[in-house]
């Protein structure tokens, strides 16, 4: 998994490259947690991630991503499969998985 953080005034985009997993969860969380207190928007650009499992679920809707620092995450580039799980999820289980909150800002 190769992480890229930009980071301009008070927005950062992490681009990951590669499968979110299990095993690349905690780098993913951890280039999160390195953001500077001033950024309250990150974009997770997803273009170079063929595939998450329910590690992507866990990152992008855990408590601590919810109600840690007060960021508006957002996600664009979903390929294909990651877009099949969020939606999948936001089906089964709306008020947990409130997927459009994620897209909300993406424009």
């Amino acid at each position: 998994m190769d992480i890229t953080t930009a980071i301009s005034g008070t927005s950062a985009r992490i681009t990951p490259r590669g499968e979110i997993d299990h095993d690349t969860l905690p780098s993913l969380r951890a280039a999160a947690d390195a953001l500077p207190a001033r950024v309250t928007d990150v974009t997770w650009n997803l273009r170079h991630t063929p595939f998450m499992d329910v590690a992507g679920l866990h990152l992008f809707f855990s408590p601590a991503a919810l109600d840690g620092a007060d960021r508006r995450t957002t996600v664009t580039g979903l390929r294909q499969q990651p877009l099949r799980l969020l939606l999948l999820a936001a089906d089964v289980h709306p008020d947990t998985f409130d997927f459009t909150r994620l897209l909300l800002a993406a424009g």
